[in-house]
């Protein structure tokens, strides 16, 4: 998903947070969840490079009204600002109908079509995929947990956010 969109971003995300780790050599270490691919690859990495550390995933962190928060957040205009609600609303139906439907390719077209209502949104991606391997899957059953993912610009400002199905 975002390795796609942002080529070699990951890359340089390992690299800096392995070199973090082997100058701090921590025993824990603690992210969000709202980077939740990179969430993983950092866990992935801690496995492969047999850090011991344990890797900590944080809930993400809501404004009152359901966005993320985030620091990019700021850069939106007010009225942007009350669009990208549109994002975490549209997250929380998809987890909320999740229950009933299993189909991915059901929830994703209802996801996508409840963000392209928002005309100042630039949609990248709305995925949902395996929580563990971030491969796409077709059902919510395949998997032991999924993720929703979704990536979009609004103005200037790229926006990401994610929901453990």
């Amino acid at each position: 998903m975002e390795g796609l969109h942002r080529p070699g971003h990951f890359n340089g995300v390992a690299q800096v947070v392995s070199k973090l780790f082997e100058i701090v050599k921590p025993h824990k270490a603690y992210f969000g969840q709202k980077d939740f691919q990179q969430l993983m690859i950092i866990k992935e990495m801690a496995k492969k490079m047999k850090y011991d550390i344990e890797i900590i995933s944080c809930s993400t962190v809501r404004e009152e009204d359901g966005l993320a928060m985030s620091s990019r957040n700021r850069r939106l205009t007010a009225d942007e600002r009350k669009a990208a609600v549109k994002i975490s609303e549209t997250l929380f139906k998809v987890k909320e109908m999740a229950v009933r439907e299993p189909s991915v390719k059901k929830l994703k077209s209802f996801a996508e079509n409840e963000l392209k209502k928002e005309k100042a949104f630039h949609p990248e991606y709305f995925e949902i995929a395996d929580t563990e391997t971030l491969q796409s899957i077709e059902f919510i059953y395949e998997s032991k947990e999924t993720v929703a993912c979704v990536a979009l610009k609004l103005g200037k400002v790229r926006l990401i956010d994610n929901m453990i199905i």
